[in-house]
């Protein structure tokens, strides 16, 4: 799993037929600070409503994905999986 922040949606109004009714949103890669990674943005599937500038927790795996979907027909690798509501991080 990685931390990601939503940095914006997409828009598709022709997709594949298993990904109809899903959000798609633009996600980018972050450290434990907040911090971007990279500049480079991924595009995810969101089953649970995050919204942009939401911190996200995000699978990139594609057996993790088709065993949240129950299926393995939609072509999808990268999907939010909880809205990170708070974290805390012991110095040691």
């Amino acid at each position: 799993m990685n931390l990601a922040k939503v940095t914006g949606n997409l828009v598709a109004t022709q997709k594949n037929k298993y990904l109809v009714g899903h959000k798609l949103l633009l996600i980018r890669n972050i450290d434990l600070e907040g911090n971007f990674k990279s500049e480079d943005d991924t595009i995810a599937l969101d089953l649970i409503d995050a919204g942009i500038g939401d911190t996200v927790l995000v699978v990139k795996e594609g057996d993790a994905v088709q065993q949240i979907l129950g299926h393995s027909n939609a072509p999808v690798n990268t999907m939010i999986v909880a809205v990170v509501d708070n974290m805390d991080i012991s110095e040691k």
